[in-house]
């Protein structure tokens, strides 16, 4: 189950998966994807599962396929560090995948922009698109709404007893929206929100306000 938003008359619908979707602009929101993550840790003895490798291009697929969008944008960190095994994977995801990809540079993306220009995938400081400002690092410029990542933000719900869960978030106020770590093997860190915050709190099937 989905969310859907208007943000200065403009349609969003919030994903489980941690996807944002611009239905005007026919696009896809996605950051911290960490692309490489898993084969960064193999490499260096963590124990991590070599089926990990393909499950963010899973939910990619689902993602795209559920909105069929046309334009792909990427908040930033998009692969995780330096070029491993993995590339050869996200080459050929690339290459088999229909939306035209934009890559908002993050603090992780070290890899060349010539590689990413091979792909026909165009990498940027920053996106500007009307009254909206699509950046990596949360950004406030007056007269925008920014749509950020980075922080990998999450909620923490505490029951009657002693009891919390801790859920990935997108969290939102009045002129910028954070949205949560898209990659499956990211961390995630926990905002207190404030009476001015909307917190949409994701499940592996739905979106939910829990803060308003």
């Amino acid at each position: 189950m989905t969310q859907t938003l208007q943000i200065l008359d403009q349609t969003f619908i919030l994903h489980p998966t941690g996807a944002l979707f611009w239905k005007e602009q026919e696009a896809i929101l996605i950051s911290d994807v960490h692309l490489g993550k898993v084969g960064h840790f193999r490499k260096f003895g963590a124990a991590v599962p070599q089926k990990a490798l393909f499950q963010n291009y899973t939910l990619l697929d689902t993602v795209i396929e559920h909105f069929k969008p046309k334009h792909l944008f990427f908040l930033g960190d998009l692969f995780h560090s330096s070029i491993n095994k993995e590339w050869q994977i996200f080459e050929q995801w690339v290459r088999t995948t229909s939306p035209k990809i934009v890559l908002i540079a993050g603090n992780h993306d070290i890899i060349s922009p010539l590689k990413y220009e091979v792909l026909h995938i165009e990498v940027v400081q920053e996106l500007v698109i009307a009254t909206f400002l699509l950046t990596h690092h949360p950004e406030e410029r007056a007269g925008y709404f920014n749509f950020s990542g980075h922080i990998h933000p999450a909620i923490r719900l505490k029951g009657s007893g002693k009891q919390s869960l801790k859920l990935p978030c997108f969290f939102k106020d009045s002129w910028q929206m954070i949205l949560p770590a898209f990659g499956e093997f990211t961390g995630t860190h926990v905002l207190k929100p404030s009476a001015k915050n909307e917190v949409f709190a994701i499940t592996k099937n739905e979106v939910i306000l829990v803060s308003n």
